[in-house]
C-alpha cells in the first residue's frame, strides 16, 4: 500500500484536508503584499532641490512658485530639474524682459541642502525619508535586490532544514520570523536597518512557500493536488487586490509595512494546530509519531475506526517499498549526469530564470507607466485570473511545451513593444505591460507543473529546488537590470523583453509531457526521450516516402 492509498484510508480529501488547505492559503493572501510592497513603500514622488535660503530670506512676499522659478532650472520637457539648482537665484526669470546686464550667469549645482517632495500621493516613503534620489536613487533598487537575495538564501537554508527538522516546525518558525522582521522593518531607524530586516523577511517568505507547499502536497490526495495548487495561485492573485486597497488607504510607508506584517502573528499562533507531514515522519523513521498524526486525521475526517487499526507494524509493512525507494541517495549532480537530464535541467533553468526576471522587471515598475499606480496594481492582479484560466486549457488540451514557449515569447514581445511607444501614450503602454504580465503569470502556472512532470520521482524535489534557486536569482537580478536605465533609458525594457523570448525558444526543445505517465527513475526518462525521438524519425521517414506517391497521383 502506497502513502496515497493510506491517505485515502483515513479520509482522503476530508474535513481535515479542507481546513488544513484553507489555513495554509490565508498567509498566501498576504505574500504578494511583501513581494511587491516596494511599489508603494519605496515610491518616488515628484521632487526638486530645496530653494535657496537667500531667495527665501527677505522675499516673504513672493509665492513659492516664484521662489522655485528663480532657484530650479527646467529640463527638456519643461519640468523642474530633479537633481540640479542654480548656484545663484535667477531673479531676472521673474521678469524675462529685463535687460541682459541685470542677468546673472545660469550656473547649476547638485542639490546640497536636500529636496522638496510632492506629498499629495505619497506623504512618506523610504525614498522621501532617506532621500533615495539623484545620486542615491540606485539604493532603492538595491533594497529590493537584497529582499530577493533573502528569498534565495531562505530557499537554500529552510529547504535543507525542513528535511531534517520537519515541514511543520520550519513553517511555524517562518511565520514568526515574517511577523517579527516585517514589523521591525516598519521601525527601521536607517536605510541599513531597513535592508537588513527586508533581507530576513525575504528568507521567511521563501521558507513559507517551500514548507507550506510541501505540507499541502503531502496531506492531500493526488487527484485533488491540481485544484489545490490552482487555489493557492488564485489566493496569491487575490493578495494583489488586497495590497492595492490597503496601500490606497494607508499612504505612510511605516504604517503600511506594519499592516501587512502583523497578520503573520495570527498565522503563527494558529499554525501550532498543524499536523506534521506523516509522509516525512515515515521517511525519517519516526513511525510512532506518523501513526499518531494519521489517527488524528482519521478522527477529524470521521474515520476513527480506520485510524484505530493503524499501528507502527502495519505502517512499516505497508510502506516498505516507499521507504526502500527513498533510501537511494541522489544529489544535484544527478541533474546533469546523463544527456537527457542535462538537457532538461539546462532549458528549465533558463525558463525559470527568465520568467521570474521579466516578471519582477514588470511588476516592480508600476510607477513609470504614467497611470494611477493603485489602478495599475488592481489591473495587474485582475489579469492573472483569465491568464491562468486560459493556460490551464492550453496545458490540458494542446500541451505543456506549446504553452510554455508561447507565453514566454508573447510576454517578451509585449515588453519590447513598449520600447517603441512614447511615454505620452500611457494607456497603450499599460495595456502592453498588462498583457505581458498576464503571459508571465500563465508561464508560472505552466512551469510548476511542467518541471514536476519532466523530472523523475527520485529527483523531483531536487530538480524543483534547483530550478527555484535559479528563479530566485532571476528575481534578485531584475532590480539590478533596472539600473542600466541610468545610462540608456530603454535598455531595461530591452533586457526584460529579450530574456523571455530566448527562453521561450529554448522551451521548444523540451520533451512534451501531455498524457505521458510520470517517470520514476532517471533511466526511464532517458528511454522515454529516445523512444520519442525514434517515433519522430519514423514519422518523418513515412511522410517523405509518401511524397513521391502523391506526386505520381497528381501527374
Amino acid at each position: 500500500m502506497s502513502f496515497a492509498e493510506l491517505l485515502e484510508h483515513v479520509g482522503g480529501m476530508g474535513r481535515f484536508q479542507f481546513l488544513y488547505v484553507t489555513l495554509l492559503a490565508l498567509p498566501v493572501l498576504m505574500m504578494a503584499s511583501h513581494n511587491i510592497l516596494q511599489n508603494f513603500t519605496a515610491a518616488t514622488p515628484e521632487h526638486h532641490c530645496l530653494v535657496h535660503h537667500d531667495a527665501i530670506r527677505g522675499n516673504q512676499n513672493l509665492t513659492y512658485e516664484d521662489l522655485v522659478k528663480v532657484s530650479i532650472p527646467m529640463d527638456g520637457k519643461q519640468q523642474w530639474e530633479e537633481c540640479l539648482r542654480f548656484v545663484d537665484p535667477q531673479w531676472w526669470l521673474l521678469n524675462p524682459n529685463t535687460t541682459s546686464g541685470n542677468r546673472t550667469e545660469m550656473k547649476t549645482e547638485q542639490c546640497s541642502d536636500g529636496w522638496t517632495y510632492n506629498q499629495s500621493i505619497f506623504p512618506n516613503t523610504i525614498v522621501t525619508e532617506w532621500n533615495l534620489v539623484c545620486a542615491s536613487r540606485t539604493l532603492k533598487q538595491m533594497a529590493q535586490s537584497l529582499y530577493m537575495a533573502g528569498i534565495l538564501l531562505g530557499g537554500i537554508v529552510f529547504g535543507g532544514l525542513s528535511d531534517r527538522f520537519g515541514r511543520r516546525t520550519l513553517l511555524i518558525w517562518c511565520y514568526l520570523q515574517m511577523a517579527v522582521t516585517g514589523s521591525a522593518t516598519a521601525f527601521s531607524p536607517s536605510y541599513s536597518f531597513y535592508c537588513a530586516f527586508r533581507f530576513l523577511t525575504g528568507m521567511a517568505f521563501s521558507g513559507m512557500v517551500l514548507n507550506g507547499a510541501s505540507l499541502s502536497v503531502e496531506w492531500t490526495p493526488t487527484k485533488t493536488r491540481a485544484v489545490v495548487g490552482t487555489m493557492y495561485g488564485y489566493a496569491y492573485t487575490t493578495g494583489q487586490f488586497i495590497l492595492a486597497g490597503v496601500a490606497y488607504l494607508i499612504r505612510d510607508w511605516r504604517w503600511l509595512q506594519l499592516t501587512v506584517s502583523l497578520p503573520y502573528f495570527i498565522f503563527f499562533f494558529y499554525s501550532w494546530w498543524f499536523a506534521e507531514s506523516a509522509r516525512w515522519l515515515v521517511m525519517v523513521g519516526k513511525l510512532d509519531r506518523a501513526v499518531k498524526e494519521l489517527k488524528r486525521v482519521a478522527k477529524i475526517n470521521g474515520k476513527k475506526e480506520a485510524g484505530d487499526k493503524l499501528s507502527t507494524e502495519t505502517l512499516r509493512s505497508k510502506m516498505k517499498e516507499e521507504i526502500a525507494t527513498v533510501k537511494s541517495t541522489y544529489t544535484v549532480a544527478d541533474l546533469v549526469r546523463t544527456p537527457v537530464m542535462r538537457r532538461i535541467s539546462f532549458y528549465l533553468t533558463f525558463v525559470w530564470f527568465s520568467t521570474t526576471f521579466a516578471y519582477y522587471g514588470l511588476v516592480m515598475d508600476l510607477q513609470n507607466f504614467g497611470v494611477n499606480i493603485y489602478l495599475v496594481q488592481l489591473i495587474f492582479g485582475a489579469v492573472d485570473f483569465p491568464a491562468k484560466t486560459i493556460s490551464v486549457l492550453t496545458i490540458s488540451f494542446i500541451g505543456r511545451r506549446f504553452t510554455q514557449a508561447a507565453t514566454l515569447i508573447l510576454a517578451g514581445m509585449a515588453i519590447l513593444a513598449n520600447v517603441f511607444i512614447p511615454p505620452d501614450m500611457p494607456i497603450i503602454r499599460t495595456g502592453f505591460a498588462v498583457f505581458g504580465k498576464g503571459c508571465l503569470a500563465a508561464s508560472f502556472n505552466c512551469i510548476y507543473l511542467y518541471t514536476g512532470e519532466l523530472y523523475p520521482t527520485v529527483l523531483r524535489q531536487t530538480g524543483m529546488g534547483f530550478t527555484n534557486t535559479m528563479a530566485r536569482i532571476g528575481g534578485m537580478v531584475a532590480p539590478l537590470a533596472k539600473m542600466t536605465g541610468e545610462y540608456i533609458p530603454f535598455l531595461p525594457s530591452v533586457i526584460y523583453g529579450v530574456a523571455p523570448i530566448m527562453s521561450g525558444i529554448a522551451a521548444t526543445c523540451l520533451p512534451e509531457t501531455l498524457n505521458v505517465p510520470l517517470r520514476e527513475t532517471i533511466e526511464q526518462v532517458e528511454i522515454q526521450y529516445r523512444l520519442q525521438k525514434e517515433e519522430k524519425k519514423q514519422a518523418k521517414a513515412l511522410l517523405s516516402s509518401m511524397k513521391p506517391e502523391k506526386e505520381k497521383v497528381v501527374s
